[in-house]
């Protein structure tokens, strides 16, 4: 199997220091694509509270509003299988560039209805549709581009130092100044994606040629070709269990996220005017997880790594659900998001480094699909126990989840080479 090659490993980039200390670079073509990468994360994250805000300015219908969120997270169920197809059948880099060009026009274009006061819900609606179906074939690409670009002993590295960076962009950054931007033009905060969108294809075609190795021929059902990525993945045992492992870990974090507000109020008693502070716990711990997570590759590889991060997680949601005061649970919900950060880096690069270079948009779509489809279960299922029973049993019952997760990595996750 033949891979697109990399920049020399003497190329300016971010550097990291590998287990025995020496200084190592990821290479300019990784600035690129980190920088590609944060940008655009910086615009999504000013983009999405305004399209809330935007739809409430026009309407107080609960319904409305909730449909244009959903508008924004049907896409990736929907067509993310088929965003793999695409991002094997056609050149990586080059799909990257094309889906931040389209997403640019389709930006600025509402940013232009909106300063008019031309826009309406169904307008919001179909722009976070569309740029939600975009974005799954962007981040299929992205994921199946990065091991051209990366040495396969730097990857864990280099998926962590991804995750930071979008964490600090989407988190520190990116949200409070949306609210500042639509306080200043509700236009603004769109104009301002447009610019991110523009600013990340231009970064994807300075990246080195990477030619996907299409292995099927056109004429081939496109359902075909994503079956041929559900079956790889169905018949590798180990990813096939870390994929499982990540939907269930899902059930209970979609399930803690979508009662946090109320726990933090109501539980912790953390005041109102401190729960963006609060949160922001949660951003310092991903962004520490994702620096991190080279060096907890390089100590325990990726199998152990994967185990170790599990039984921390749930020490830290057992933590959280004992907690009746905002400091200890805000150390724990950071504890947390570092191992969700670490986790999410150990996984895709053991996909990175296992599945074939033609298969690895489709094999990497469906393990995103797979988790995706666990959220708005535990989201919904946590609402419903919340209702009957109070918040401090969804809280308990994601660590318990956590626990058994972790109880069955340790034997279906064992240490073998990596």
């Amino acid at each position: 199997m033949t891979r697109p090659t990399t920049e020399p490993a003497t190329c300016a980039g971010p550097a990291v220091r590998d287990n025995t200390g020496v200084r190592r670079t990821l290479g300019a073509a990784y600035g690129r694509l980190w920088v590609a990468a944060v940008t655009s994360r910086f615009g999504d994250a000013v983009r999405t509270p305004a399209l809330a805000l935007l739809a409430v300015s026009l309407t107080r219908d609960p319904r409305l509003v909730a449909a244009v969120v959903a508008a924004g997270q049907v896409p990736p169920l929907l067509f993310g299988l088929l965003a793999g197809v695409y991002a094997d059948r056609w050149d990586r880099r080059r799909t990257m560039a094309m889906v931040d060009g389209i997403r640019c026009v389709l930006v600025a274009a509402l940013a232009v209805l909106v300063l008019f006061g031309q826009v309406g819900i169904g307008a919001l609606a179909a722009a976070a549709f569309l740029l939600a179906a975009l974005g799954a074939l962007f981040d299929a690409a992205a994921f199946a581009v990065l091991p051209a670009l990366v040495p396969a002993d730097r990857l864990p590295a280099a998926n962590g130092r991804l995750a930071a960076g979008t964490a600090v962009a989407g988190g520190f950054v990116g949200a409070p100044v949306a609210g500042l931007l639509f306080a200043i033009s509700t236009a603004l905060p769109f104009a301002v994606d447009a610019v991110s969108f523009a600013l990340a294809a231009l970064l994807a075609l300075t990246l080195p040629p990477l030619t996907s190795p299409v292995v099927a021929p056109p004429r081939r059902s496109v359902w075909r070709e994503a079956g041929d990525g559900l079956r790889w993945l169905r018949r590798d045992p180990t990813l096939f269990r870390i994929t499982a492992l990540t939907a269930a870990s899902n059930l209970a974090i979609s399930g803690l996220i979508a009662v946090m507000v109320l726990y933090a109020l109501e539980v912790l008693r953390v005041p109102e005017a401190g729960y963006g502070l609060f949160m922001a716990c949660a951003v310092v711990g991903g962004l520490a997880g994702g620096l991190g997570a080279g060096r907890v590759a390089g100590r325990l590889g990726t199998r152990t790594g994967l185990r170790w991060v599990l039984a921390v997680q749930t020490i830290a949601l057992v933590a959280l659900a004992v907690s009746r005061h905002p400091l200890p649970a805000a150390i724990a919900l950071a504890v947390f998001s570092a191992g969700s950060a670490i986790w999410n880096a150990l996984w895709s690069t053991y996909g990175q480094r296992h599945v074939p270079a033609e298969l690895l948009g489709r094999v990497g779509s469906a393990q995103r699909v797979a988790g995706l489809l666990a959220a708005p279960v535990g989201a919904l299922l946590a609402g419903f126990t919340a209702n009957a029973y109070g918040l401090l049993p969804v809280a308990y019952a994601a660590a318990a989840i956590f626990a058994v997760v972790t109880g069955t990595a340790r034997r279906v996750l064992h240490s073998r080479p990596e």
